[in-house]
């Protein structure tokens, strides 16, 4: 994940300003844990570490849900940032200005090319809901491209990322980052799904969402939305260089550039899917600027 150092990050900067945040998000590096098991390790009282635990949620640095634990239910906390480069130069903003060999776009989310979609499912735009719930058909409704949230149990959309290569140009790097979660009846936040990213046909790697949700309101969601519904994704980084496929710089394949051979004139054809046989089948919700946590679509940049 990337971002610019500037006032509508502060939530997310703030959480690094508290040494106790900071201190939680070490423990959590390791492996989830209870919030009672912090508060004890810290010396601090549930409540305190509860709010802590807020400022980090909202910011999408981790994410909670409640879980069985030695007195009823707990809840758990779970890291989701894994990757954070913050961007102070005002030129790092723009990938075209620091390589002049790329290109950088936005994708909304509703601007998907093809789909295959099974209930519960839906899209939504910032006014209001697009057609009926869990109706696939729907997902060919003119008033699709309005859409900044949609969501399938199973199956995939893909996206065209336009291909301004010219001459002999050949892409060196594909760098694709979006707001995603599960996809769940309501929402659950322990509600895993394997959601797969490919590119042409070619799988680059499978990502193990851990939950959708919904009990903390996304911020940029509209006030008609309701709060049983699914609130925010994880924002995610997928990358796919001359070395490998990666999420979040953590390697998912070989699938390299190189194999996938993008020069102009090519698709570039990106799919987001999940699969009903996959170990974890728990669908896929997509956020975009006027949804979620974060104000941006898919952004997409490629480097040639």
């Amino acid at each position: 994940m990337e971002i610019e150092v500037g006032t509508r990050h502060m939530p997310l900067l703030e959480c690094l300003s508290s040494e106790t945040r900071v201190r939680i998000i070490e423990m959590l590096r390791d492996k989830p844990m209870y919030v009672k098991e912090i508060a004890d390790e810290l010396s601090l009282s549930s409540a305190i570490v509860t709010k802590h635990m807020q400022k980090l949620e909202q910011a999408g640095i981790v994410s909670t849900h409640m879980a069985a634990g030695t007195r009823g239910k707990q809840k758990i906390c779970t890291l989701s940032l894994e990757r954070l480069v913050l961007l102070f130069q005002a030129d790092a903003r723009k990938p075209e200005a620091r390589d002049p060999s790329s290109y950088a776009v936005s994708i909304p989310i509703g601007h998907y090319s093809a789909y295959q979609v099974k209930p519960t499912c839906g899209l939504a735009s910032p006014r209001k809901l697009i057609g009926l719930l869990d109706d696939p058909r729907y997902f060919d409704a003119p008033e699709r491209v309005e859409a900044h949230h949609l969501w399938f149990a199973s199956g995939y959309v893909e996206y065209r990322v336009p291909n301004y290569l010219v001459g002999d140009a050949r892409a060196r790097e594909l760098r694709v980052t979006l707001e995603i979660g599960s996809e769940a009846p309501g929402y659950r936040e322990d509600w895993p799904s394997d959601i797969a990213f490919s590119v042409n046909g070619v799988e680059l790697g499978v990502w193990t969402c851990p939950g959708d949700f919904g009990s903390q309101r996304g911020r940029l969601n509209p006030e008609w939305w309701g709060s049983s519904n699914s609130q925010h994704g994880v924002l995610k980084t997928l990358l796919v260089n001359e070395e490998g496929s990666y999420i979040d710089g953590v390697r998912m394949s070989d699938i390299t550039m190189g194999t996938l051979g993008l020069t102009a004139g090519s698709d570039i054809r990106l799919r987001i899917a999940s699969a009903e046989d996959a170990r974890y089948p728990g669908g896929v919700s997509l956020f975009g600027s006027r949804f979620g946590n974060y104000a941006h679509d898919i952004e997409a940049t490629v480097a040639y």
